[in-house]
């Protein structure tokens, strides 16, 4: 991918340099939600479920991310950047269109783990 002002880079500003996700893997246990709960309690981490699972977002942009929306290492970036194609990306449509479940904060989830639990409070 070019490093060019007419690549979706460019156009977007880098919406894909404002987040990291993490994988989860399986949620089933009232522990596994309590740890989870632990997590969104902090300031810039998010959590969500989408078709392939759970994950863990942090919010935050990247440190080399230039006002233009182009990144300020392009020629050393690391090899995840490299790996990237945006084919379809952020700029097409947001990934959180496809998010079963997004929670932004500990009462988002909490919420949702009385649901879940019926006798999460007990």
């Amino acid at each position: 991918m070019s490093q060019t002002n007419d690549n979706k880079c460019f156009l977007c500003k880098g919406k894909c340099c404002s987040y990291t996700t993490e994988a989860l893997g399986t949620m089933r246990s009232k522990s596994d939600f309590e740890h989870l709960l632990w997590q969104v309690a902090h300031e810039g981490v998010e959590a969500y479920k989408d078709d392939s699972g759970w994950y863990l977002l942090y919010t935050g942009t990247c440190q080399f991310l230039q006002p233009d929306g182009l990144c300020g290492i392009y020629e050393t970036r690391p090899q995840i950047c490299r790996d990237y194609e945006n084919d379809w990306c952020e700029y097409d449509e947001p990934a959180s269109k496809h998010f079963i479940y997004h929670f932004r904060d500990y009462n988002e989830l909490l919420d949702y783990c009385r649901k879940r639990f019926k006798r999460w409070d007990k």
